[in-house]
């Protein structure tokens, strides 16, 4: 017998709490809540963060430089991954995912120049750097590069 093969214990799921129902109950009167307060109200909690009046943490400590809200970020390949392409090959992303190299894709795919390439490849990405434009030429292979014509630096 596995563990996804037992039978339900009926008496294994305790009921909720019944509050509000008389002193006998033990959750009477005030339901568990104890007597006034914040907490006792109805809708009284407090908002996370909230440090009873407090400047709260993330208002006291210091913003500093800048987050650029539409910066792009590019799944990543080098070139030395493509050796487990065929020679000759047109590779594209869905030949990129079910290789598994890449996963999740943010905007787009950036080719870099590390490692060495044998095979002559065609390659579309989204964004090259130069060394790698120029190592895949050097083995006879072309990069189309289809968002943008010009070729990022390396980073």
């Amino acid at each position: 017998m596995k563990l996804n093969e037992l039978p339900k214990n009926p008496a294994g799921r305790r009921g909720g709490k019944r509050v509000g129902r008389g002193i006998g109950s033990g959750l009477g009167k005030t339901s568990g809540r104890g007597q006034k307060g914040q907490k006792a109200r109805s809708g009284g909690y407090h908002k996370i963060g909230f440090e009873g009046g407090q400047m709260p943490l993330q208002r006291r400590l210091p913003k500093r430089g800048f987050k650029n809200r539409f910066r792009k970020t590019y799944a990543v390949i080098n070139v030395k991954d493509m050796e487990i392409f065929a020679n000759g090959a047109e590779i594209y992303l869905a030949d990129l995912q079910s290789k598994g190299l890449v996963g999740r894709l943010y905007d787009g795919i950036k080719l870099l120049g590390e490692g060495e390439l044998t095979k002559s490849l065609t390659i579309h990405v989204d964004r090259a750097s130069q060394s790698a434009i120029e190592k895949v030429r050097a083995a006879g292979g072309e990069v189309v590069v289809s968002q943008e014509a010009q070729p990022a630096s390396d980073e």
